[in-house]
């Protein structure tokens, strides 16, 4: 449910032990975002919390700049390493609660994964992404995201839709408030069902059958070389999809569907098969300790440049993306 102006007094009141605080700051141009990211940061280091911040390199320079002497105490990583796949950026949050958040600890966080440069596909993984924080820490102890929004690049659809996936909105004036738009927890963790695109005309299609993973990992080999993947990154999507494959074998109903196709910028590669996954942290949940089993999909996330994840009427679909080159 959207949090009440009694809810934001509360927090207010509370400080950072008021659990999860997710909020999107809209802003207009760097030198805003620099000034209320790092007046947020050094709030949070004077109360002895922890903080990190993944944006561009751009920004991270301009924010050390602000931070001065401060910066020292701050953790900051490219976006575009960590959140290139989207579905990369809850773990690095999560992993940063695990080393930094013991014993209680508050921590801050600045996180920008939506940016004028994304494609249509990828900002809609963006936005779940931005969704999906709201399940995934809904339990954190205390810990308060910061995710920038630029209103003078994004579309305002994108802007507007930002409010949908953050409860609280801080917006340029600095004043915090409850997202009147804001979608929910339960909203968050539903599965996934938006249409994608059908594959190419041209899409090559094999079965996914126990006897057939060698042909199949063949195949992908073979198209990765053609496309002009690095053999690194052939190698990686290689076993990306021999790791999906192997789920569909052993989880989705004994088999499945392999379609292998090209775009100008890229090489897709699609399973589906008659699973029903409908963990909505799949592929975003670090294992904990003496877990065994149930990587794959966390490891699919790591090795592709774009992971999109639907449940379907009838089973699953995983569409994985590899840049050409």
């Amino acid at each position: 449910m959207p949090l009440t102006s009694t809810d934001i007094e509360d927090c207010a009141h509370a400080g950072a032990e008021a659990g999860f605080r997710h909020e999107a700051l809209l802003y207009r141009g760097e030198a805003e975002l620099v000034e209320q990211a790092a007046r947020f940061l050094r709030d949070g280091l004077a109360q002895g919390e922890p903080g990190m911040a993944i944006v561009s390199p751009r920004k991270i320079a301009l924010l050390r700049e602000a931070l001065g002497a401060d910066a020292a105490d701050v953790r900051f990583e490219d976006m575009a390493d960590v959140g290139a796949n989207p579905a990369r950026i809850i773990p690095a949050w999560a992993a940063f609660m695990r080393e930094a958040g013991g014993e209680g600890r508050s921590l801050r966080g600045v996180g920008e994964p939506i940016h004028s440069d994304r494609s249509p596909n990828e900002l809609f993984e963006c936005h779940r992404h931005e969704s999906l924080l709201n399940v995934a820490f809904a339990d954190a102890p205390s810990f308060r995201l910061l995710c920038p929004y630029d209103t003078t690049s994004l579309d305002p659809a994108v802007v507007a839709q930002a409010r949908c996936t953050h409860p609280l909105v801080r917006e340029r004036d600095g004043s915090l408030h409850a997202s009147t738009a804001f979608e929910g927890v339960a909203a968050a963790a539903e599965p996934c069902r938006a249409p994608l695109p059908a594959p190419a005309p041209d899409a090559q299609r094999l079965p996914i059958l126990p006897a057939g993973l060698a042909s199949l990992r063949a195949l992908v080999a073979r198209r990765a070389q053609r496309a002009g993947l690095t053999p690194e990154r052939r190698d990686d999507l290689v076993l990306a999809v021999d790791e999906l494959a192997t789920n569909s074998i052993c989880h989705g109903g004994g088999s499945g569907t392999l379609a292998i196709w090209e775009t100008p910028a890229a090489l897709v590669c699609e399973v589906t098969d008659n699973g029903r996954l409908l963990a909505p942290l799949a592929g975003r949940e670090l294992p904990v300790p003496g877990q065994v089993g149930r990587y794959g999909l966390l490891l699919v996330n790591r090795l592709c440049d774009l992971v999109e994840q639907r449940t379907l009427a009838r089973g699953n679909l995983v569409r994985v993306w590899m840049r050409r080159g």
